[in-house]
């Protein structure tokens, strides 16, 4: 009879004792699903959000018709986003509004924040890294062209991050802005975004964050940090669905300063004014700007109470207690096979998921797909492990680590002619 297996047993007593697992049953079963490793990219449907979506086709779209503007459909962008603001960003009402794509929203604050009055004159440089995310870096290098600013490049290694030293070591009177992925998306890296917002404010420049790897996955404190912008998406561990609506955040004394580059209807002072030239609203209505995507807005609501009812402290709890079972995977059976970990060991620094690389990783990733197993792929020969804590219990997580395992021994074995 062979020996229990430890690791197992670990899942399998974690999951008795975790506060969160009964969350797990309110998400939609897939019947060939083995193991979700894909949270940090595109989150799981709730069956309440199923539910949410059927009754607003029947009762709110069809049985409301347009007269669902008036009754509730303008605020939702607001109280939607102020709930988020409250339940994952640590922000003040008034502050957060949920509208278009993260790529919209990035590119209206940055905009807004790079032509604001104390970026003027001698402010000529956007402060952003290497490894930042492709539309992050595509968008600021539109704005750079079309308001003549250089963009000054920190070189952030793909394996860990940015730190607070390499941005003090770039801002400085020419700095208008700073722009910085919360955590960094091939390998999981936690940016201090504490420290960074002071350093780039004590050289006068204004701070903003892309939250999309972070937001529902570890605590954030935007009014405490005093972040001056934020963005980020909500299909992720806030599970809006494909595509749904990003959020924007921006402090409140700020919102009367910036001027957003999209002036459309929605962001006007009096929406159904329909006047010749465009006035600006006040407060977060004025970063809005065509028609709000109502239907986007509705399964993130499910996910935002669950959220609320055990808290942000116990969502990390988990998430750490995820990443580091499949460290402690990897280093016992995916290591002595040749791959090496590429996301920070350090808790702290380290967000909702976790980098593994091996030349093979983009063979392995399509042969899990096959079996059920679902992780991404990333470059450089990156498998990433998103673990969401709502929806992933510890056996599934050993279910998933070990068919990665046998999936790159397969490889391998291709690889030298002996399979």
């Amino acid at each position: 009879m062979s020996a229990p297996d430890p690791f197992l047993a670990y899942a399998r007593r974690a999951d008795r004792i975790d506060g969160l697992a009964h969350f797990r049953s309110r998400f939609v079963a897939s019947d060939d699903l083995v193991a979700y490793f894909d949270g940090n990219s595109l989150g799981r449907p709730t069956t309440a959000s199923v539910e949410r979506i059927q009754r607003f086709l029947i009762q709110d779209w069809g049985g409301r018709l347009i007269r669902g503007w008036d009754e509730e459909w303008m605020d939702l962008p607001f109280t939607i986003g102020d709930r988020i603001g409250r339940v994952a960003l640590g922000a003040a009402a008034g502050q957060t509004v949920i509208g278009d794509s993260t790529t919209v929203l990035l590119y209206k604050l940055a905009r807004a924040a790079v032509d604001a009055p104390r970026s003027s004159g001698t402010r000529t440089e956007i402060v952003l890294d290497t490894d930042n995310f492709p539309t992050d870096r595509y968008v600021l290098d539109g704005i750079a062209a079309e308001r003549g600013l250089t963009l000054r490049w920190i070189e952030a290694d793909p394996a860990s991050g940015v730190s607070p030293e390499q941005v003090a070591a770039v801002v400085g009177e020419r700095t208008a802005l700073v722009v910085l992925s919360h955590v960094a998306y091939r390998s999981g890296y936690l940016a201090d975004a504490k420290r960074i917002t002071r350093i780039a404010h004590d050289s006068g420049a204004l701070v903003l964050w892309d939250l999309c790897h972070s937001v529902g996955s570890v605590p954030i404190e935007l009014d405490a940090w005093e972040v001056d912008l934020a963005v980020g998406c909500t299909y992720k561990y806030l599970n809006g669905g494909p595509g749904s609506p990003a959020f924007a955040y921006v402090r409140d004394d700020l919102q009367r300063v910036l001027q957003q580059p999209i002036h459309g209807w929605m962001g006007s002072a009096d929406v159904f004014a329909m006047g010749p030239e465009y006035v600006p609203a006040a407060g977060m209505r004025r970063f809005l700007s065509g028609t709000p995507p109502i239907v986007g807005m509705l399964a993130m609501q499910d996910t935002l109470e669950m959220i609320d009812d055990k808290g942000m402290d116990a969502v990390r709890s988990k998430s750490l207690a995820l990443t580091d079972f499949a460290i402690e995977l990897t280093d016992e059976w995916l290591v002595p096979l040749g791959a090496v970990l590429a996301s920070p060991r350090d808790a702290a620094r380290r967000g909702g998921h976790v980098t593994v690389q091996h030349p093979a990783m983009r063979q392995v990733t399509g042969a899990l797909w096959d079996q059920g197993v679902i992780p991404d792929y990333r470059d450089p020969r990156g498998l990433r492990i998103g673990l969401s804590p709502l929806s992933t219990s510890f056996e599934e997580t050993y279910n998933g680590m070990a068919a990665v395992r046998e999936a790159l021994r397969h490889e391998l074995l291709q690889a030298s002619g002996l399979a």
